[in-house]
């Protein structure tokens, strides 16, 4: 769900990675332009962005015929800088070529998703009325997957199809409460939420009061446009469980938030764009998305990814195939491609988030083994210790608390 870009040069790598180099090649020439094995409670907690919710029973009457074997596509649309990218062309995709390479398919990826909310506002009206969107493949938030399983835009996964997806998704993210039975959505990533900080015009910050409130800050701070991430984290400053609040706490923290931009401290609300402003030092302190701060980090060593006292959030990202998708079968193909620990692994070496592959940690030592090592992609129990996830909400609810806090945001 979250900004993705890169580089300095990576260490010695095996032969093989030379070929598809680290992402941490990349960022500094984007910017430059302008540009888990974890316990399974917690873990199962970043597939709680969302609520259980039953698939439409008119979905069945949406869904387009599959033209897969006739037409050799597949469209695909994530999030911006979400998948790796040859230093070399920056519109190759060395992972996404290698699958085309192998499968003989032809991939269209667009990276046309910047908010959930704003992706989901284009589609919604063609998907209600049975009408393509072009695409066959979209990501987005557990939470706003939840949210399009309830109004029935999804096609059920053929388990058959999906062989490395069953066999290796990790076992926490089994447990996501909007598809237990693992039919719908395809965890792409998962992350985790706290604060970044540019040392280079900042001292570091440790908790949301000091984000929201030091003056040195003041006009300095962005937060996300995505309520769960700004409001999770606010609700955990209270004291208060971001998993099981009430509508008191909501407002209670809303109201802190509020206090934050009427008094100029929040420069402005974002979605992905941030990390420029961040990188050149125009924002000093951010709520951000840990993939976001490794990246910058290996580019500016001032740029630190900060857990604050309150505690981190954990999130993920999950694929879903459109009930009006024409290439069904192309995208569970593809899908299950990066769903090979190696593919995983390589993935992971550039956006370098939480990654949901069992055995992808074993094969990013043969990439990069300082990466196999980091705990904001392959965190260990203690540091999931104190992650928090945001409550399942249910529609009524998400509506409510979606206008609140677009109220403040303005918008």
């Amino acid at each position: 769900m979250r900004a993705r870009s890169l580089s300095t040069p990576a260490r010695a790598l095996l032969a093989a990675a030379q070929a598809n180099p680290s992402r941490r090649r990349l960022l500094k020439g984007a910017l430059a332009g302008g540009a888990i094995a974890a316990t399974g409670a917690t873990m199962a907690a970043c597939g709680t962005r969302g609520v259980p919710g039953t698939v439409a029973t008119s979905a069945a009457a949406c869904v387009t015929p599959d033209v897969s074997a006739t037409e050799r596509t597949v469209a695909f649309s994530n999030w911006t800088q979400y998948l790796d990218v040859d230093e070399n062309d920056s519109a190759r995709h060395p992972t996404l070529a290698a699958f085309q390479a192998k499968s003989g398919l032809k991939v269209a990826y667009t990276e046309d998703i910047n908010d959930n909310n704003e992706f989901f506002g284009k589609i919604r009206t063609q998907l209600a009325g049975c009408q393509s969107i072009d695409r066959d493949i979209v990501v987005f938030s557990d939470w706003m997957v939840s949210k399009f399983l309830r109004h029935g835009f999804a096609q059920p996964l053929d388990a058959a199809k999906m062989v490395n997806y069953h066999r290796n998704l990790l076992p926490s993210l089994k447990a996501r409460p909007y598809d237990t039975e693992l039919r719908y959505a395809v965890p792409w990533q998962s992350g985790l939420t706290g604060i970044a900080v540019n040392t280079r015009v900042a001292k570091e910050v440790r908790t949301i009061d000091e984000l929201l409130t030091r003056p040195d800050l003041k006009g300095r701070v962005t937060v996300p446009m995505e309520m769960p991430d700004t409001m999770g984290l606010l609700i955990a400053s209270l004291g208060k469980n971001p998993a099981a609040f009430t509508p008191e706490d909501f407002d209670a923290a809303l109201e802190k938030l509020r206090k934050a931009v009427e008094s100029g401290q929040i420069r402005r609300f974002t979605g992905n764009e941030y990390v420029q402003d961040l990188a050149k030092g125009d924002v000093a302190a951010a709520v951000a998305w840990s993939g976001d701060a490794i990246q910058l980090g290996f580019n500016d060593e001032k740029i630190k990814f900060v857990t604050p006292e309150e505690g981190l959030l954990i999130w993920s990202d999950a694929a879903v195939i459109p009930v009006t998708a024409k290439h069904a079968s192309n995208a569970m193909t593809l899908l299950d491609h990066y769903y090979d620990p190696k593919v995983a692994a390589e993935l992971a070496a550039w956006v370098n988030y939480v990654c949901p592959v069992a055995g992808a940690q074993e094969e990013m030592a043969k990439i990069d083994p300082e990466l196999a090592e980091s705990k904001l992609i392959f965190p260990d129990a203690a540091m999931l210790a104190n992650v928090k996830a945001f409550a399942p909400l249910s529609e009524s609810e998400e509506r409510e608390y979606q206008a609140k806090f677009s109220a403040v945001m303005g918008v």
